[in-house]
């Protein structure tokens, strides 16, 4: 199977895709709460989009396996034995770069519309990885961009993306919501078709 063409030219440019609904008053809303646009800046970068993933056909362990480029010891964890039959697995990355511009893009669009910024994530399973997400923003904010929200009356916040879903069905709009990139996917058709 080939790969998706979007997937592949996202990968190449990288960055942020900002999703703006233009609303018009005339149209009923789906969602009849949203008064307001409910923007999506996914991050166009990595995670399931550059993964690497396999079918298991036999019993056998699965690593994941990290060898620095100085030479030092490598760390290896084993992610699943499968003893009776296979399965599948997957192994997928970020990078601090991207993340950190993925920040910078996402804050700089919330204080040009003048909106509050939440980012979602699942750092409550994935500790690492999207805690990762969470620390960068956090510490991106906390250096650059909290004066100017300040200033302009907005605010930033992480949620959980069960709550954010919850909380954007139950909001009028009016906000910038940063989502990884799978997440972005998802969540921008759901605000397209409610926006209808």
């Amino acid at each position: 199977m080939w790969l998706s063409p979007n997937g592949t030219i996202r990968n190449i440019l990288g960055g942020t895709v900002f999703r703006e609904p233009i609303i018009c008053k005339t149209i009923p809303l789906l969602v009849p709460g949203w008064k307001q646009p409910i923007i999506i800046g996914r991050h166009a970068f990595g995670d399931q989009y550059r993964c690497q993933d396999m079918v298991i056909k036999n019993p056998g362990r699965v690593t994941l396996k990290y060898a620095p480029a100085d030479g030092s010891p490598a760390t290896e964890v084993e992610v699943f034995n499968f003893t009776k039959s296979g399965g599948v697995s997957l192994a997928m990355y970020n990078t601090d770069e991207s993340i950190t511009g993925f920040a910078h893009s996402c804050f700089q669009y919330a204080l040009k519309k003048n909106y509050p910024l939440y980012l979602s994530t699942k750092n409550t399973i994935l500790k690492r990885y999207d805690g990762r997400f969470k620390d960068i923003f956090e510490e991106v904010y906390q250096r650059q961009y909290k004066q100017d929200f300040e200033k302009n009356k907005i605010w930033y916040e992480h949620r959980l993306i069960d709550d954010m879903v919850a909380q954007a069905l139950k909001s009028s709009g009016g906000f910038v919501w940063a989502c990884k990139n799978y997440d972005g996917d998802v969540q921008s058709d759901i605000v397209a078709q409610g926006m209808k």
